[in-house]
C-alpha cells in the first residue's frame, strides 16, 4: 500500500493553485477536465517530494464556488525548512499565520497554521 494524494474541493480552481504554488511552492504536475463530470482536477506536489510522493489534488466542480468544511476535518501538515521563512513570503502574498508560529506540545518543533483560499487548515512543521 502507497499513499497516494488528498482531495481538497476547491471554489476556484486557479486562486487555489497560484496560492500553494506561488506562496507555499507547490508545482502543477497535471489537470485535467472532465466535461462528462462538469469537473477538474489539478494534482500539485510539494517542493522537496520526488516523482513517486504524494499529491495534493485539487477538484473544482464547475459552478461550484463555496463549500462547507464542517467540523470533521482536522488539518493537512507540511514540514518547511523555516516556519519564518513561509511567514514572509505569505506576508509578500497578502496572507498571514492562522495561529503561531510557537511550539509544539513537547517544545521540540516550530509549528504555525495558515488557511487556504477555502479555509482548509495547513500545519507546517519545521523540525530542529
Amino acid at each position: 500500500m502507497r499513499y497516494l494524494h488528498t482531495m481538497l474541493r476547491v471554489g476556484d480552481l486557479q486562486r487555489s493553485i497560484d496560492f500553494y504554488t506561488g506562496v507555499l511552492g507547490f508545482t502543477e504536475v497535471r489537470r485535467a477536465d472532465y466535461p462528462k463530470g462538469e469537473f477538474t482536477l489539478a494534482f500539485l506536489r510539494a517542493p522537496g517530494d520526488d516523482d513517486s510522493g504524494p499529491m495534493l489534488e485539487l477538484t473544482y466542480n464547475w459552478g461550484v464556488d463555496h463549500y462547507e468544511l464542517g467540523d470533521a476535518y482536522g488539518h493537512v501538515a507540511f514540514q518547511v525548512d523555516s516556519v519564518e521563512a513561509v511567514g514572509e513570503r505569505l506576508a509578500a502574498a497578502g496572507h498571514s499565520f492562522s495561529w503561531g508560529p510557537g511550539k509544539t506540545p513537547d517544545g521540540a518543533t516550530t509549528m504555525a497554521f495558515i488557511d487556504d483560499p477555502d479555509g482548509y487548515r495547513i500545519e507546517l512543521l519545521a523540525y530542529q
